[in-house]
């Protein structure tokens, strides 16, 4: 008598024969093995183990006295160690109005450690609604952060006899060229706004000091907001707090940064700070990783795509290798204009057009460029190197190449090959550079408009415009370029400015210590300025005595502690500097 179609037949035999769930394979691999006594490769092979495998599989159900395959987990709830054996404690604690986090605290102490999360759900299960929010004063007595005074210019006051010793002692060595540039025209100039509490002045030293001492947030103030040293910088009682400095950079717009980049150049004009006489140029995509309309995606190099962030232009004076100009307030289609906006702004500043600008390829147009030429403004650029230009190079024969002689010493790759030729862009006529054997697997391809530059003299400046880049990357890592703090761009502006006024000032800082002229901000606040300082105030003096260091011979060969300063923002009290 049959007991089933022939289809229920092969699907149960097939159930036996090829197992699909892992513990059933095991158990009729293991009996096929054992009971029906076939042998161990055949088996391995029919139910899909490698011969080691399954003799790893044999080793272990030896020695296994209660193998279990078909046992079904026991049902209902499973317990929780961990929160039964805590239970009664935590409901104890929250009838004492204590906190899931000072609960979870008290539960650490007695090594019933769960986190405030298991607390939360412990609660719940048995009805208890969250805290209501409680005043200071409600709240149990414990340590916590300590409450500073809030930033008043009105209450602040030099005490004779008054001492104390600050981590950020390498600040007060930008004070003199702060006085002498007169920091407080800056303010007043760009007409930043200002309070009774905090005037603008006081404002743009407390974000420029952040800069200065490379922190990276401005919420990473509160870790030095009970500094003395910091809120005496500034001229103030104490160091504004985050929510402050965040608040004022919301209040300031587009023109504001621009007069305060204008106010820099006339304080430095007599320094010499930007010689004029070739500029770097360059785009920065400040990476942004949350959510924000007015954010858009542009390309990230560090990160190879395109993502959220916001687009920065910088230019960099190419000989004192200063930042001299920034915008971050930018929108997609405005890039390739943005050359013009520096020019502008140099010419209103200056008198006059830049003489030289260098930049990539990507920077602006074709048509910006014979626009450039119509100026008389020399330049240096790459082109893209197109599948077309490519084949040009490669159908050149070996005669039409030079090699022409680097006069690089430390270069690797001195002699490269070029081939020069004449090309029409947008209307305008262009020397073209075809360079090969510069170390790179692909060809170089220059232009410019400068027709009276040497062929060795246009590849040697081109690739000095990795000042700019070893500059940004300076500006990434020490002054925290891409550490955004906000969304929105007219903040990102701001800090740019501040960046640009930074890095001018550790220009003319490195000018007067010996050996340091062409180092990076990051190495000389390493050296130079990271140090404490014990300071002392006296009748009509400060007194900042730096603590010992390496590198204190150096700044004291420098003369800067050879001349008291008198402070304005310090009631005219004097700074006195010595090691």
């Amino acid at each position: 008598m049959a007991i089933g179609a022939p289809k229920d037949i092969t699907r149960c035999r097939r159930f036996f024969a090829e197992p699909s769930h892992p513990r059933q394979r095991q158990y009729e691999a293991l009996r096929a093995y054992f009971l029906e006594g076939r042998a161990s490769h055949d088996v391995a092979r029919d139910f899909g183990y490698s011969a080691g495998s399954f003799r790893v599989l044999c080793h272990a159900f030896r020695r296994d006295p209660d193998p279990q395959f078909f046992v079904s987990p026991i049902p209902g709830p499973r317990e929780q160690p961990k929160k039964s054996k805590a239970h009664d404690l935590v409901i104890a604690l929250r009838k004492q109005n204590h906190s899931v986090y000072e609960i979870a605290e008290a539960l650490k102490e007695r090594g019933l450690a769960l986190s405030p999360t298991a607390v939360r759900e412990v609660l719940r299960a048995e009805g208890f609604a969250p805290l209501p929010r409680r005043l200071d004063e409600e709240r149990p007595v414990g340590p916590g952060p300590t409450v500073e005074p809030v930033a008043d210019v009105r209450t602040f006051a030099l005490a004779p006899g008054t001492q104390f010793t600050t981590s950020c002692g390498g600040l007060f060595l930008f004070v003199p060229d702060l006085v002498r540039l007169g920091i407080a025209t800056l303010a007043g100039a760009a007409r930043l706004p200002g309070s009774a509490m905090i005037p603008a002045e006081h404002a743009l030293r407390s974000a420029l000091a952040l800069k200065l001492w490379s922190i990276e947030r401005k919420s990473h103030v509160m870790a030095l907001v009970a500094d003395p040293g910091l809120a005496l910088f500034c001229g103030l009682n104490a160091i504004p707090k985050k929510s402050y400095l965040s608040e004022y950079s919301s209040r300031l717009d587009h023109a504001k940064t621009t007069s305060l980049l204008a106010a820099w150049h006339r304080a430095v004009s007599q320094d010499k700070l930007f010689t004029g006489t070739s500029f770097n140029l360059d785009f920065h995509s400040v990476p942004y990783y949350g959510e924000d309309p007015q954010v858009e995606r542009h390309y990230v190099s560090m990160r190879s795509r395109a993502q959220s962030s916001v687009l920065a232009f910088l230019a960099q004076d190419a000989d004192g290798r200063a930042f001299c100009y920034s915008n971050a307030d930018l929108r997609k289609g405005e890039e390739a204009e943005e050359i013009f906006r520096f020019i502008a702004f140099w010419k209103k500043h200056h008198g006059q057009n830049p003489r030289h600008l260098v930049f990539d390829s990507r920077l602006t147009t074709y048509a910006h460029l014979a626009r450039l030429d119509g100026l008389g403004i020399a330049f240096i650029t790459l082109r893209r190197r197109s599948s077309s230009l490519l084949t040009e190079i490669e159908d050149l024969a070996p005669s039409a190449w030079r090699r022409v002689k680097l006069d690089v010493p430390a270069r690797k790759y001195k002699t490269p090959r070029v081939f020069e030729q004449s090309v029409e862009l947008a209307g305008a006529t262009l020397r073209q550079l075809f360079i090969l054997d510069l170390g790179h697997d692909e060809p170089t391809i220059l232009l410019t408009n400068d027709r009276r530059s040497t062929q060795a003299q246009l590849i040697t400046r081109y690739a000095k415009r990795m000042l700019i880049e070893n500059a940004l990357s300076d500006a990434v890592r020490f002054f925290h370029m891409d550490a955004l703090s906000s969304a929105v761009g007219l903040k990102v502006d701001f800090d740019m400015a501040l960046l640009v006024i930074a890095s001018g000032l550790y220009r003319l800082l490195a000018r007067r210590m010996r050996g340091y002229a062409d180092a990076q901000a990051r190495h000389i606040f390493r050296d130079l300025i990271d140090t404490p300082a014990d300071v002392s105030i006296a009748e009509r003096e400060v007194h900042v005595h730096f603590h010992r260091r390496a590198h204190l011979p150096i700044i004291s060969a420098s003369g800067i502690m050879d001349s008291p300063v008198k402070v304005p923002w310090w009631e005219n009290y004097t700074l006195r500097l010595s090691a």
